[in-house]
């Protein structure tokens, strides 16, 4: 499958349409993270920190609401994972839709996946309060790694890991029907796939409680993937291209 998606793409379209569906799949994985989080470690998002921090806020209040320390410890390791995958994703010459930068931080981020996967199995899917936190933390870390990679690609409205911002953008240009078709679909999209996602994450961790947290970090691994595979040898005669369209300064006379 892979392999035919190379030989299809012969055009900086036919990549955004490949990265489009990409950005779709990292949706579904953030809304699966949150539901799982929310449902199973103490009614905190992994990766909607907006809600976090309005849980703080009740918090401060005295009102019921999640406890501070799990609130915390996942913003600290959205911050995290955010500041890691800044300093891996760095702007890229010439004109790339998906920098190889951006594959290597989503890869790294499979690490924190790993580490809940790991905890998670040990605790048998059933965490004790303190382990939700090392939980929170890790997943909070993937999510904030992938959160800064998206951004840095620079898709107006497209954030896999809050919805807010999509919808505002998609509602206005609705109304002011100023979008393209292209733009609208991919707005839709990842509104669709983080709905997708948080039903697909709470229907496993009530029928396949303990097998729940595989799927986000399958479908990460998925993305990786085709966005090495299917993207890489279009990156590299870019740049190819790039860099012999530049003048050779070493040849001209002082």
């Amino acid at each position: 499958m892979a392999a035919e998606l190379v030989t299809k793409i012969q055009h900086p379209a036919d990549e955004v349409i490949v990265r489009d569906l990409l950005l779709n799949v990292l949706a579904v994985s953030s809304g699966a993270i949150d539901a799982i989080s929310f449902l199973a470690l103490g009614k905190v998002f992994s990766a909607f920190m907006t809600g976090n921090i309005a849980f703080l806020g009740l918090r401060v209040a005295g009102a019921p609401a999640p406890g501070v320390v799990a609130i915390v410890v996942s913003l600290a390791g959205f911050a995290a994972g955010v500041y890691v995958s800044a300093r891996i994703v760095k702007p890229t010459v010439g004109s790339c839709t998906w920098p190889k930068r951006v594959t290597v931080a989503l890869g790294l981020s499979l690490i924190a996946h790993a580490v809940f996967l790991a905890v998670w199995f040990a605790s048998n899917g059933q965490p004790s309060i303190d382990v939700s936190h090392v939980l929170l933390g890790s997943w909070g870390f993937a999510m904030g790694m992938q959160s800064a990679a998206v951004r840095t690609l620079h898709v107006e409205g497209v954030f896999t890991t809050a919805a807010t911002a999509t919808i505002i953008l998609l509602v206005s240009d609705i109304t002011n029907w100023s979008a393209t078709v292209a733009e609208r679909r991919r707005l839709a999209g990842v509104l669709i796939s983080l709905f997708v996602g948080a039903t697909a994450g709470g229907l496993l961790l009530v029928h396949a409680h303990i097998y729940a947290p595989v799927l986000p970090f399958v479908i990460t691994i998925a993305v990786v993937a085709t966005a090495a595979i299917v993207l890489r040898d279009h990156h590299t005669a870019r740049e190819r291209d790039f860099y012999n369209d530049q003048p050779d300064l070493s040849k001209e006379k002082l």
